[in-house]
């Protein structure tokens, strides 16, 4: 870990010391009676890719509940002007915490983020504040709160009693220097020192002015560009696999390697997208020029971005992953030549794009082709299904002019049904009547015969015949 206090750049020879450590090196932390009323927390810091710090940070224990929840209310009798701040989001960048602590701002000397074991998704932050009032005042205000009104995490603290280390410190310190020298802030080019403000030194273990790292809003890290919250282990987009992988820096395809199922190299055979970055060691390659053609490594020693070195002496063996490159190079060797990287970059990305752009427009030449031949069988086959449009059409008519018919029809059939049920009464009517009137007229010609009859023999007997009279009745 970086030491953040003015003896952070020591020189090799000199014994790092912490800020944060209560005891010197090789002292016993606490007495035994300390040790009944602490807890040990295994942390680490730096940049896994480069150098890795570890640590057990000692913290006062809540008697009857788990130390991670909210610290005790009563304080400890026997503790110190250091807490630690536990379970901070990952999205809480650095300048996010710095606003939160708001006016104990001034009050703080030594900020220093760290990991927590078995929190990944979170991270902690030991604090120095520059008199024990401070430290309680900043306990009793931000124990137990809300990082922001929009969360429901909460700021839980516990005092410190000692910060250990189990790593070796040297090696996660910056490159050698003398041990007069006063680190340097990478944001303000001033020096560290506690009297110009507080000191946050970052979870890859760079070390900054609290003014200078609360106006940086990103979560990465302003010297090496280490994020904090770390993403999500890529896998093969075909596959699956999660070893070997290569991403294109065209369009962000993520395949596996030569040595596993090949489908980066599929990619570029389909695609013609020549340069690929290995995802774990961040080198580019170019498939057309079958070489490594990246400029920029990132160094083992402080994480920074240095120029490869082309020169190296075991170039034919080591194919630009010697350690030696770190050796050779200086900043100011980079500064010369950032400018005419950037130019080489812009070519080979210029030339890269228009070879994209003529791939791409031999592609829609293709589908434009094969378009007008899809038309044009359309369109041959088109004549006979017109014909047979038309056709349809015409019987379609004749289906409505027949269906009109026949509803006509079955109209005109209930009104002549209805005349003909009319025609049938009256002739049932004028039926009845002559059947009425023959049947009175039979019944007169009866009376008129029994008449005669009876007037025949009256005259037969008397010898005169009486007139004849005859009653008529209409019906």
């Amino acid at each position: 870990m970086l030491p953040s206090s003015s003896t952070a750049r020591a020189g090799a020879g000199a014994s790092p010391v912490d800020p944060f450590r209560s005891v010197a090196p090789g002292e016993p932390s606490s007495s035994s009676s300390i040790s009944n009323i602490t807890q040990a927390f295994p942390f680490s810091s730096g940049n896994p890719r480069i150098e890795e710090t570890r640590g057990i940070i000692l913290l006062y224990r809540h008697d009857g509940d788990d130390a991670v929840s909210i610290a005790p209310i009563n304080l400890p009798v026997e503790r110190k002007p250091l807490v630690c701040v536990l379970g901070v989001p990952n999205h809480m960048t650095y300048a996010d915490f710095c606003r939160f602590c708001g006016s104990f701002i001034q009050h703080i000397l030594e900020m220093r983020i760290v990991r927590t074991d078995g929190m990944e998704d979170r991270y902690s932050v030991l604090i120095r504040f520059d008199s024990q009032d401070s430290t309680d005042h900043f306990y009793k205000h931000f124990n137990g709160t809300r990082f922001s009104s929009l969360e429901v995490e909460v700021c839980r603290i516990l005092f410190t009693v000692d910060v250990q280390y189990t790593g070796s410190i040297e090696h996660a310190q910056a490159s050698p220097c003398s041990s007069t020298e006063q680190p340097a802030c990478p944001v303000c080019l001033e020096r560290l020192d506690q009297e110009m403000g507080g000191i946050l030194t970052t979870i890859c273990n760079h070390s900054f002015h609290c003014s200078c790292i609360s106006k940086w809003t990103d979560t990465s890290c302003p010297v090496c560009r280490y994020c904090q919250q770390q993403p999500e282990k890529s896998n093969c987009f075909i596959c699956q696999t999660s070893e070997n992988l290569w991403m294109c820096i065209i369009c962000g395809f993520v395949g596996c390697g030569r040595y596993k199922e090949g489908h980066a190299i599929s990619h570029w055979k389909e695609t013609q997208h020549c340069y690929s970055l290995e995802v774990e060691t961040q080198r580019v390659w170019d498939y057309a020029g079958d070489n490594y053609v990246h400029r920029l490594i990132q160094s083992k020693t402080d994480g920074k971005l240095v120029e490869l070195n082309s020169h190296c002496r075991h170039a034919n063996d080591c194919k630009g992953s010697c350690e030696c490159v770190d050796s050779g190079f200086s900043e100011a060797l980079l500064n010369s030549r950032v400018e005419a990287i950037v130019d080489e970059y812009n070519e080979l990305l210029a030339t890269q794009l228009e070879n994209q752009k003529m791939y791409f427009e031999s592609l829609l030449q293709e589908v434009q082709e094969g378009t007008e031949i899809e038309i044009s069988k359309a369109a041959a086959k088109a004549v006979p299904v017109k014909k047979m449009q038309d056709k349809l059409d015409r019987c379609v008519k004749e289906k409505k002019f027949l269906d009109d018919l026949n509803d006509n029809l079955l109209k005109n059939r209930d009104v002549w049904k209805a005349k003909i049920f009319e025609v049938e009464e009256r002739d049932k009517k004028a039926s009845k009547l002559k059947e009425d009137k023959i049947s009175n007229l039979e019944e007169q010609l009866r009376n008129l015969m029994l008449y005669l009859e009876t007037k025949s023999s009256n005259e037969t007997e008397d010898g005169t015949v009486p007139p004849l009279s005859i009653n008529s009745s209409k019906p």
